[in-house]
């Protein structure tokens, strides 16, 4: 699809500050030094004097809270976990496709009726010392209870029953998703964000678009996603295609939530980067556009974005760190609703209760990218090994070759079935990869793991993946996930997911 060129000042938008004029009687002009960059440097300290000046911060917000729909998802809540150090915010992303214009519904493909669910959960926690901020995806499909509530609609009791967490709100509304969460987590939430589809384009395009980096192509033909690879600067509407997308890939829900969290990233880069928080007139043009268009609790406003851009002034890409829940089984049945996503309880305690004790959830960096006792660096591929399941067969007649294979996959991360069988030849000299189309993704992962095996597309074979062990078989290749969602929490920060990272 054709690149958007990068914004340049939108029309209306304030004009550049003038010339200083000399004043009659005043001391002579300085001479101007050849050196622009003193400039960008006045102007930074200049907006963050601003920004950092209780009196002229406030003016400058003066007057947004007005646009702002309340919701009072704490109302009556009792039992609640205890608090915490730093700050909770739940962000919650609806469907909102009912308030959108003609025109977008059929350039974004956004038909259809409107679920009134949650579409994106995420759960943001910025440290004590503001010197951090943490994001945890929540599947939607996440299998969960919500406690006995009153139905928003029909006025009905309802008792504790099973879901999928995107339905809490859909029953109750800000108040259940609250509810819901905290009961899963034992977070305390502070604060409720809900952004919908407007809202979410328009702030974007309040921005002057975000960068999004893509090391391969990305065709969605049920959003309308066509990005080739490389870097691309996308709309408010482009963006909104990109963090929908689920049909990229056999990944559905997982590859959602990386590139929701690759998105945020972004963003978190740009407003820091100079743009937005350095800049008064920009952070209240970025600001007035997401809390006009938003839905939030009370305590949720004008003051608390202006402390918040405080915050991050000192923000850099490291400063924001990213992990999914880990998951235990991602097609748990449940009568009566279907396939859930299943937490792994254990780790996902673990998780959580980083959060509550305000840890970095991502483990310290470590110099040099190679492995333990000078083993080589893992090849970065995109889906992680543990959620792909490897079937192997031995395709030679050398005793065991199948075992050891399975052996090795196993030891790297893959998903392995630990029960290699005979192939249907035994002449197979080069290694074949056979996979499902629907699973390129993930054959492109185990090709990475088996160097100079040859990949093989077989229609309707599913999702498991098998490995013909040939003769020309050495050794598996460590592989690390680009955006993992196993190992301790499945972490990686902003600047390994943002435009310019190597990782």
């Amino acid at each position: 699809m054709p690149q958007p060129n990068r914004p340049t000042r939108r029309a209306g938008s304030p004009p550049p500050p003038p010339l200083p004029v000399r004043r009659a009687g005043g001391p002579p002009p300085r001479r101007r030094r050849d050196k622009p960059r003193w400039g960008v440097r006045i102007a930074a300290g200049f907006s963050l004097v601003v920004l950092g000046s209780g009196a002229v911060g406030h003016a400058v917000m003066t007057g947004l809270d007005t646009g702002i729909e309340r919701v009072d998802p704490f109302k009556d809540m009792k039992n609640r976990p205890q608090a915490g150090h730093g700050l909770n915010v739940l962000l919650v992303g609806t469907d909102g496709r009912d308030r959108i214009t003609p025109d977008e519904k059929r350039e974004y493909r956004l038909g259809g009726a409107p679920c009134h669910c949650t579409d994106t959960i995420m759960l943001v926690h910025l440290s004590a010392d503001k010197a951090r901020a943490s994001v945890v995806s929540l599947p939607r499909d996440s299998y969960a209870e919500v406690p006995a509530h009153q139905d928003q609609v029909t006025g009905k009791e309802h008792k504790a029953h099973p879901v999928k967490l995107n339905a809490a709100y859909a029953e109750g509304g800000p108040n259940l998703t609250v509810r819901t969460v905290e009961n899963l987590t034992r977070v305390k939430i502070d604060h409720y964000l809900e952004v919908d589809f407007t809202s979410f384009m328009r702030t974007v395009d309040a921005m002057g678009g975000v960068e999004i980096c893509t090391a391969k192509a990305m065709h969605d033909t049920y959003t309308g996603l066509d990005l080739l690879p490389g870097s691309h600067r996308l709309t408010g509407g482009q963006a909104l295609q990109y963090v929908r997308s689920r049909h990229v890939d056999g990944a559905s829900d997982l590859g959602r939530m990386q590139r929701q969290q690759r998105f945020v990233a972004a963003l978190i880069k740009q407003a820091t980067g100079g743009g937005v928080l350095l800049n008064p007139v920009k952070f209240k043009q970025v600001s007035s556009t997401l809390l006009g268009s938003v839905r939030a609790d009370r305590g949720f406003g004008s003051e608390q974005m202006l402390a918040l851009g405080q915050a991050m002034r000192d923000f850099t890409p490291s400063s924001s760190e990213f992990a999914s829940v880990p998951v235990g089984d991602p097609a748990y049945p449940v009568k009566g609703i279907g396939s859930t996503v299943k937490w792994d309880e254990p780790k996902a305690a673990k998780l959580f209760e980083s959060l509550r004790q305000d840890r970095p959830l991502a483990a310290p960096a470590t110099p040099g990218k190679s492995g333990k006792a000078g083993r080589p660096a893992a090849v970065t591929v995109d889906v992680p090994p543990q959620q792909i399941r490897v079937q192997v067969e031995n395709g030679t007649r050398i005793d065991g070759l199948g075992g050891r294979v399975d052996a090795a996959l196993r030891a790297t991360g893959f998903d392995t079935t630990r029960a290699p069988a005979g192939g249907a030849s035994r002449e197979v000299r080069r290694t074949v990869i056979a996979y499902d189309p629907r699973w390129d993704r993930s054959a492109r992962t185990v090709a990475a793991a088996l160097p100079g095996s040859e990949l093989r597309a077989v229609a309707g074979q599913g999702r498991t993946v098998l490995v013909i062990a040939g003769a020309d078989y050495k050794k598996v290749a460590p592989v690390r996930a680009e955006d993992p969602h196993q190992g301790a929490f499945g972490v990686v920060t902003g600047d390994q997911v943002v435009c310019g990272s190597d990782g």
